[in-house]
């Protein structure tokens, strides 16, 4: 099965596919892991991403300049469509090689932060997994762990769904606020006995 996991900034996402290949065996394909790599120092992105955007989105290492570019991102729509039309095809492709790696019969997990608001990962799954904690929640484990200032927080959280757009998309939802990891993970392994997986 090909399974779609996704949640807002915060929400313990990456913590439940860790589970789901810790407990379940899942194989997992980061979505966000391929594009940090498409842009790191000689990712094949970066190429392309200097010729559209200019060397001020670069650093001297060769990387995206990630703070110019979120920055550009917010203010600019287009910019953000312009840098999503580079990385987007290559993500692609590096996912469908990923996923060709599974074990025949092993479940496939899909980390996919903007899987709703693509609109284009629906079809390509057998059910969708959502993670889900309030809002004020996401706020202080984003601030506790990247530094960023609320105003920051909520100005990504904008660009995302909504709660009730993630739940709706949903085969399945995890709550996770206010549970320690061992209860994070003994929530992933009552969903692996689920008939729905």
């Amino acid at each position: 099965m090909r399974i779609g996991l996704t949640g807002g900034i915060g929400s313990g996402k990456s913590t439940v596919a860790q589970a789901l290949v810790q407990l379940g065996g899942w194989q997992l394909v980061d979505t966000d892991a391929i594009s940090r790599a498409l842009t790191q120092p000689g990712g094949a992105a970066m190429p392309l991403i200097a010729q559209r955007f200019g060397a001020g989105f670069v650093t001297a290492d060769g990387a995206l300049n990630r703070p110019a570019m979120r920055t550009l991102a917010f203010e600019d729509p287009s910019a953000r469509h312009a840098l999503e039309a580079i990385l987007h095809p290559l993500i692609g492709e590096e996912t469908e090689r990923l996923a060709l790696l599974a074990a025949p019969g092993q479940h496939v997990v899909f980390d996919v932060p903007l899987l709703v608001e693509s609109g284009r990962w629906r079809h390509k799954l057998h059910r969708v997994l959502v993670v889900d904690c309030e809002e004020t929640t996401q706020l202080q484990r984003v601030m506790q762990r990247s530094g960023l200032e609320e105003a920051q927080v909520r100005a990504i959280m904008a660009q995302q769904a909504t709660r009730a757009q993630r739940r709706a998309a949903a085969d399945a939802v995890l709550y996770n606020d206010g549970l320690s990891l061992d209860q994070l993970h003994q929530g992933v392994a009552a969903l692996l006995t689920s008939p729905l997986f």
